[in-house]
């Protein structure tokens, strides 16, 4: 029996846990993933077991991970605890998540970091840790047993100190990320015991530690991402003498400032780290006027780089800011350059003319004007070029802006896309080798044979053009997107196309000539475009079901009746609340079943109006005015009505005359809050058989008296006797 009765309990408790862990978190039932983020949690709920593999207990106010919090979750693979307030976590509360492959724990409260907390994580890939309140990561590696450990978030806003040590057990990581813009103390060789870091993020602002960082990340590191620094002079090299091979390949600011000084500084770096191939600038800011000339022996060693993107730079003094001194060794070598949302208006000539091995050039969103273009593509500029984007700058000429292209010789790609140049001429001047124009959305009104016969693609989308009559013998792809087309192009002038996006246009038919009997290998167009006739019939026949649909549903349940009444209370709704006192010609309008005719008529008429003094009734069948729409003598009638008597009966609620009146009944009376309304129970009968829908109704027999007629014939005097008192209330 004890057996027995230790088995229930087990169950028992069971079977509480898990009915705790469904209340805390409603999502967490047969599903694997349990989801208890915002639930305004103390404490990690109890009841969950080895079925679950995700666990979110995000933004909630936990601020204790005790011991057997998260003992039966075996099987856990992550582990959300972010944005909590956990200050404090047992050595052992993840000792059995031995499965655990992601663990976020940033933005609580830790003042100190613990290698027991994740001791037993043997397959934890990722793990952040950031945003918390430690100021070091202790005196040893709090990481060395993560030996899957595949990404690393760590640091906060009060995080000071690096020591050597503190990532021991850790070899090979794709993402760390430091936030560490108060770090003051970094003992060199601290990062050295990582072997590879695919990508390294750290926010920084001495530059001390910056260089101290880099030193120990030019053997490991590929890419290398440097955030909210302060770039000022540094007398120190930044390399060593080193037998070593470089890894950096990926060099990126974001959020930095600089000054003309450090910019020589980096220029130097450049030169030093022959590994390096792509350089990054990303929402920076220049304070400086260009003048970066480093020196002779600076200037004679030339860059490795190859790619150097600028976005949304910021010069503060770019009026004086025109020609860059001392950059002629680092571009030469340059073959994509990349300066978007920055607010370049010109290049000079001279500085043009150095980029010899430039193949790739993106002036994306800038102020490019064509009255400066003479500088920025002057003859022998840009002399490799093969790719150019101008779009979404400040062209207003496309004659112009063709003409002073024509300089660059070997282009065969260019974006012009997203200029106002509003008029096209009928020829203009392009480069011999052009292959793809990009003139989508220049409002210009027509197309011209000022477009070049060489291309193979063309992008004329968002134009408003209402006809494509160009003779084009070598397109392989057009884009007519947005147009005002109501034909297809001609298919003998433009004989090579492959592909062609012709959608959001005006086209009513296509016809046979138009493709000539040639194979079509793939459209996409849609339904509407291609079956216009079909889709048409088959939405009117939808329109026609759906309105069939809806009458029917309407008769079935007396629809039109409730829209008219609807109707009549708003009109009676302008009306005054309260009829004036001469108004008032009943003492109450009586509201009854048929089945209950004999009593009302027979007996409770009887009993009232030959009281003495006698009251003034209304009835339906007696007083309602003939011809006059049965929902105006409904109003009429409770408006001059001093009281309004329902005789409840089970007759009364089945009757569909009864819930007609009762809903006239419900919008007029109990709207406007008063007392108007006298319950009579003619039998017994319980407030739930009322309809729902008359909310204040079912209130009212729940918290208000109401007359019951009495069977036995001593209790009836008193029942008339109170019926009398409320009629004069």
């Amino acid at each position: 029996t004890w057996r027995v009765w230790a088995i229930y309990m087990v169950l028992a408790a069971t079977l509480s846990e898990e009915q705790a862990l469904k209340q805390a978190c409603p999502s967490c039932d047969a599903t694997l993933s349990c989801n208890c983020s915002s639930r305004g949690l103390d404490f990690i709920p109890s009841g969950l077991t080895g079925k679950i593999t995700v666990l979110n207990l995000a933004h909630n106010r936990i601020k204790h991970i005790r011991v057997h919090d998260l003992q039966q979750a075996v099987n856990l693979r992550t582990l959300l605890l972010q944005s909590n307030r956990i200050s404090s976590i047992d050595e052992d509360s993840f000792s059995s998540l031995g499965k655990l492959e992601l663990l976020d724990l940033s933005n609580n409260s830790l003042a100190h970091l613990s290698p027991m907390w994740f001791g037993h994580l043997l397959s934890l890939q990722h793990l952040h840790i950031q945003g918390n309140s430690y100021r070091d990561l202790g005196e040893s590696s709090p990481f060395s047993n993560l030996r899957n450990l595949s990404s690393l978030q760590l640091g906060n806003s009060q995080f000071s100190t690096i020591r050597q040590g503190n990532f021991e057990g850790i070899t090979l990581l794709n993402k760390l990320l430091v936030d560490g813009g108060n770090l003051s103390q970094y003992e060199p060789g601290s990062l050295k015991s990582i072997k590879k870091i695919n990508h390294m993020i750290i926010s920084i602002r001495r530059v001390d530690v910056f260089s101290a960082v880099v030193r120990d990340l030019l053997h490991s590191a590929i890419w290398l991402e440097v955030r909210e620094i302060k770039l000022d002079i540094e007398k120190e090299k930044l390399v060593q003498n080193s037998t070593l091979p470089f890894t950096i390949q990926k060099l990126t600011f974001n959020d930095a400032t600089f000054t003309d000084e450090y910019v020589i500084r980096i220029i130097e770096l450049l030169n030093e780290i022959t590994s390096l191939r792509e350089v990054e600038a990303i929402d920076c800011m220049l304070e400086g006027k260009g003048v970066w000339n480093a020196g002779e022996k600076a200037s004679s060693r030339q860059s490795s780089v190859e790619t150097v993107s600028v976005t949304n730079m910021t010069i503060l003094n770019f009026y004086l800011f025109f020609d860059p001194e001392g950059v002629e060794s680092q571009v030469t070598k340059l073959k994509r350059l990349s300066i978007t949302s920055s607010k370049v208006f010109m290049v000079s000539c001279r500085l043009a003319r150095l980029f010899s091995s430039l193949l790739y050039l993106d002036f994306h969103d800038n102020l490019l004007v064509n009255n400066r273009l003479s500088e920025t593509i002057c003859k022998d500029s840009w002399p490799s070029l093969q790719t150019l984007n101008l779009s979404k700058n400040s062209l207003k000429s496309l004659n112009q802006t063709a003409k002073y292209v024509t300089n660059l010789a070997k282009l065969i790609d260019l974006d012009i896309s997203q200029n106002n140049f509003g008029e096209i001429p009928d020829v203009c001047e392009w480069p011999e080798n052009l292959k793809y124009l990009n003139l989508s959305s220049t409002q210009i009104p027509k197309l011209t044979t000022c477009i070049p016969s060489t291309l193979e693609v063309l992008d004329v989308s968002a134009n408003n053009l209402e006809e494509f009559s160009l003779q084009l013998p070598l397109l392989k792809e057009l884009y007519l997107a947005k147009n005002q087309l109501k034909t297809l192009p001609d298919a003998t002038a433009i004989p090579n196309l492959v592909a062609m996006s012709i959608r959001r246009n005006k086209l009513n038919s296509f016809s046979k000539e138009a493709f000539e009997g040639t194979e079509v290998g793939a459209v996409q167009l849609s339904l509407m475009e291609c079956y216009r006739s079909l889709m048409v019939s088959l939405i009117c026949a939808l329109v026609f079901l759906v309105v069939l649909l809806l009458v029917a549903i309407g008769y079935k349940y007396h629809a039109v009746w409730y829209m008219r009444m609807t109707w009549a209370w708003l009109q009676a709704k302008r009306k005054p609340k309260r009829a004036p006192p001469k108004d008032i010609c009943y003492d109450a309008f009586v509201s009854y079943s048929e089945n209950d005719s004999n009593w009302v008529e027979d007996v409770m008429v009887q009993e009232l109006e030959q009281a003495c003094p006698p009251f003034r009734l209304c009835l339906h069948k007696r007083d309602f005015v003939p011809g006059k729409w049965i929902v105006d003598n409904i109003i009429d009638s409770m408006e001059k009505s001093h009281k309004t008597l329902f005789v409840l009966s089970e007759h009364f609620v089945q009757s569909e005359w009864c819930k007609y009146e009762l809903d006239f009944s419900h919008f007029r009376l109990f709207d406007e809050n008063n007392d108007a309304a006298i319950l009579i129970l003619l039998e017994p009968i319980q407030s739930q058989a009322i309809p729902k829908r008359f909310c204040k109704l079912r209130k009212i027999m729940n918290t208000k008296t109401y007359l019951e007629w009495p069977l036995e014939e001593e209790q009836q005097e008193m029942f008339w006797e109170n019926l009398k008192a409320a009629l004069k209330s």
